[in-house]
């Protein structure tokens, strides 16, 4: 086994980029922010668009940064990892035609339909896993289809493959984001060409899979010359999906563990040795994203704090700006579960108003309407724990993976009001922390690809739990008002 080693790891999210540094040894696991960028999309022409040059930028700075923390520029590797679904497309000569598309664009409003009509929802969830979402990969490239930019595209990149492919000169397609876009098979981690071929759409238009843990290249020249960094500098693929890796950043112990990757989206679910492709499975909209060595993250999307994050941006828009954390203790005091909403309701998908489509949702479901910004900041915890509730018995029913505990990972572990309220909703021990799974998942991945550490995940969340700072939560035995308030959404 190799010594210690210092690896980048860059971490593209829905409002944020960060570039990451992580000290990583057999018994060490440092992890420090070398440099953070704001991810501000554009709406242009009436299309909402992500800014990947300004995200590309942002990437170079920190790996700049992340050089200079090292004392001697050098690193020992770089891995991506960010949403998932949106692409870029390229001409014959690798130059990027446009813009990737937000997946919040409305661009793919009716494409499901048209999709369905030559492949029925049923056969497509029997044959990819994945959950319907208007968002989808899927749709996005009918959507596309019709438009010259695809007519001259001779190749689609996922996010964080499109900016490995700048950063080396290589084209890859990662399989974690492959996963989500409704047209793998995660049976044969291959891509289902004949329906594919029946949308109209070539197979061949993606590079070759790749897993994590395979070399993606190296740093070319001019990127060496622009961020400082001394060469050579290797580029790993990692769980390029951002929740594939923050769930490898999972402290976990066995297999009997429910996650929730809880940012701008929640993603809850149970980690599985094979898909779940049945019926009810289809009909509970749960979803068979690959995940790290192998395993499958069986999962349903909630639309998670994005729901906070738009009001506190409504409230500073209306110019009546709000501190987070009087709000959370606001919320505290409030009423528990007064008014709830479905967390998961895709009207709530689009930028905008949203303490006015919170107050719409009430008024539309008999729901008391919250008044203050405390009582909707509660109305959104208490429905984001009750829709995190429903989706681990729904994974335990459908799976037949026993759950025992929690595990909350991400930005929303710092939310100490939502993750009690998880614990009291689930009946179950919460366990919160790390914040950064993901750039955990996303180095330690690097960090055994480059033998600085060693084993399988059990042995890289042992590392996680023995380095990291973790907080338990245990439930306040409220199960008949958690299941009675179950009943209302």
């Amino acid at each position: 086994m190799a010594g210690r080693q210092v690896f980048g790891a860059v971490d593209l999210g829905a409002s944020s980029g960060r570039v990451l540094v992580g000290d990583v040894g057999p018994d060490t696991l440092v992890l420090r922010e070398a440099h953070r960028f704001v991810n501000r999309p554009v709406r242009v022409g009436g299309v909402l668009h992500w800014d990947i040059l300004a995200l590309y930028a942002g990437v170079l700075d920190g790996l700049r940064a992340a050089g200079r923390s090292t004392g001697g520029g050098r690193l020992a590797g770089v891995g991506i990892d960010t949403w998932a679904v949106d692409f870029g497309l390229l001409d014959g000569s690798g130059a990027l035609l446009g813009n990737p598309v937000h997946y919040r664009d409305r661009r793919t409003d009716g494409v499901p339909e048209r999709v369905y009509d030559v492949v029925p929802a049923a056969m497509l969830y029997a044959r990819t896993g994945i959950q319907h979402a208007a968002f989808n990969t899927v749709h996005q490239l009918v959507a596309a289809s019709r438009t010259p930019q695809f007519a001259a595209a001779r190749r689609a990149l996922f996010v964080p493959d499109l900016v490995s492919y700048w950063l080396t000169g290589v084209a890859g397609t990662e399989i974690t984001n492959a996963s989500t876009s409704q047209l793998l098979d995660p049976s044969r981690i291959a891509w289902a060409d004949d329906i594919m071929a029946s949308l109209g759409l070539d197979p061949g238009l993606f590079p070759p899979l790749r897993a994590p843990g395979d070399p993606a290249g190296e740093l070319l020249p001019e990127v060496l010359a622009e961020t400082g960094l001394s060469g050579p500098v290797a580029v790993t693929a990692v769980g390029s999906h951002d929740t594939a890796s923050a769930v490898v950043g999972v402290p976990a112990v066995g297999r009997r563990f429910a996650y929730v990757s809880s940012g701008t989206w929640s993603l809850v679910g149970v980690e599985l040795a094979a898909p779940v492709r049945t019926e009810d499975s289809r009909r509970a909209n749960f979803t068979n994203e690959l995940g790290v060595d192998g395993t499958v993250r069986y999962l349903r999307n909630v639309m998670g704090l994005w729901l906070l994050q738009e009001c506190m941006r409504d409230w500073d828009y209306r110019a009546r700006p709000q501190s987070l954390d009087r709000l959370l203790a606001e919320a505290a005091r409030a009423a528990p579960l007064r008014s709830i909403v479905d967390a998961g309701d895709p009207n709530f998908l689009a930028p905008g108003g949203m303490p006015d489509r919170i107050a719409e949702a009430c008024r539309r479901t008999g729901e008391p309407v919250p008044t203050t910004p405390g009582e909707v900041v509660r109305c959104i915890l208490d429905s984001l724990a009750l829709a995190y509730r429903g989706a681990i018995l729904d994974a335990q029913r459908l799976s037949g993976q026993d759950v025992d505990i929690v595990h909350v990972v991400g930005g929303g572990a710092q939310n100490s009001l939502l993750c009690q309220l998880t614990a009291d909703a689930c009946g179950l021990p919460v366990v919160a922390g790390p914040v950064e799974a993901a750039a955990l998942g996303n180095i330690l991945v690097q960090a055994r690809a480059a033998g600085a550490v060693e084993g399988p995940l059990d042995d890289l969340r042992a590392l996680i739990r023995s380095t990291q700072g973790l907080v338990r939560y245990e439930p306040r035995g409220a199960a008949t008002e958690w299941a009675a308030a179950a009943q209302r959404v």
